[in-house]
């Protein structure tokens, strides 16, 4: 008798355990990640002056046209396509902001907004095709993603999008500005971005 009852426990608690394990496979497969705007920003860091002094800004909105929600992080992000107004810029210093989207992406065609779409692969590099000035072209990355946490950074040459002209324009009204201990002003066509994004979880 005693041996069937142990039989019976031990059943029990093996169909238990089964069917614990069952719920924590459902639990994680029913994770899902998205990309999140409001938790996506958008630094760049330009340069000017010929000893090259950074100046820092972000871009405080960005709008996600075509969102993946999936349960692989790396999928979530692939694919997607973005759109960022040039109006949200941000340096901390408003003088500054109005003559960057004035005089440098109101030099440009159709730049209200700049456009992309993320490619990746699964090494930690990419591009995204970049649409700026009237122009689509590639703009190479590398890329992490750790659990929630996504980060892109990137070395954009604004020659690849034919921007002298505006980066004429911006030197034009910044000119006392951007010289340095030499007299010569100088605004570089080189611009470095980090994208910090932590994914939603569904």
């Amino acid at each position: 008798m005693r041996t069937k009852i142990s039989s019976i426990i031990v059943i029990i608690l093996f169909i238990t355990q089964l069917t614990s394990c069952k719920n924590e496979l459902k639990k994680a497969d029913a994770i899902q990640y998205t990309i999140e705007p409001n938790t996506t920003t958008i630094n760049w860091t330009a340069y000017k002056t010929t000893d090259k002094v950074p100046v820092k800004g972000v871009f405080k909105t960005v709008k996600v046209v075509n969102s993946n929600t999936t349960a692989n992080p790396f999928d979530a992000v692939n694919k997607i396509e973005f759109s960022v107004p040039v109006n949200s810029i941000d340096t901390k210093n408003a003088d500054r902001d109005s003559k960057l989207i004035k005089s440098f992406f109101g030099a440009m065609k159709s730049t209200q907004s700049i456009n992309g779409r993320v490619n990746l692969d699964e090494k930690g590099k990419g591009n995204i095709d970049l649409t700026m000035n009237g122009i689509t072209t590639k703009l190479p990355i590398n890329y992490t993603i750790s659990g929630q946490m996504l980060e892109i950074n990137a070395t954009l040459n604004l020659d690849n999008w034919k921007s002298k002209i505006a980066i004429d324009a911006l030197n034009k009204v910044c000119n006392e500005l951007h010289k340095g201990k030499d007299g010569i002003s100088k605004t570089w066509n080189e611009v470095n971005i980090n994208i910090i994004s932590y994914l939603k979880v569904k």
